[in-house]
């Protein structure tokens, strides 16, 4: 065996005491790398602009505590139906309701009404009557799509037909055009 021509050196050996002083050092980092931690990035991403808010969306008008344009004498006005959406295209939208006395007996007849709250104003009012109640009619179906008011109703072929047994099932749209509400032609009246 050859001899080593440098003497070897003490430290080439680990001994506990090495062990003992790496832990120490590497203990001691990891505790001053929680104290100095770096300050908050300044630098600007580049990339695409940030997205716009989405825009604010008005409520529907509700129901509850409407005056509506109904007769119902000692009882309430009861809405069965109703149907939002932007019929006027200024962005905020109405809400079309179906109201008839809450009577004890029988079936009274439906009305439609449209509702809206002017800018600035938390209080609903009728701004339409797209079905009196005069005109004797039970609504069936109501729905609002793409700014259209869409209504089934049962009604009635004359006025001998009693309350009881409407006799003719009719479809109605209706759309806002030059500042109104106009009923699209009927596609005709089909008996019950």
């Amino acid at each position: 065996m050859q001899q080593s021509a440098v003497p070897e050196l003490a430290h080439t050996h680990t001994r506990p005491i090495h062990w003992i002083a790496t832990a120490t050092a590497v203990a001691c980092v990891v505790a001053l790398s929680s104290v100095f931690q770096p300050g908050p990035a300044t630098a600007a991403q580049a990339g695409p602009p940030p997205a716009p808010p989405a825009p604010v969306t008005a409520a529907a008008p509700a129901t509850t505590d409407v005056d509506f344009p109904i007769e119902c004498g000692p009882v309430k006005a009861l809405v069965l139906k109703k149907a939002s959406g932007d019929l006027d295209g200024d962005g905020r939208p109405e809400t079309v309701a179906v109201v008839h006395c809450d009577a004890p007996m029988g079936t009274p007849p439906d009305g439609v009404y449209v509702l809206t709250r002017a800018a600035g104003t938390t209080a609903p009012r009728v701004v339409a009557t797209l079905v009196d109640p005069k005109d004797r009619r039970t609504v069936t179906a109501l729905s609002v799509h793409d700014g259209t008011v869409l209504a089934d109703y049962l009604g009635y072929s004359s006025a001998d037909v009693p309350s009881c047994c409407p006799d003719v099932k009719e479809s109605a749209e209706w759309q806002w055009k030059d500042q109104a509400f106009v009923r699209s032609a009927q596609a005709g009246a089909h008996s019950v």
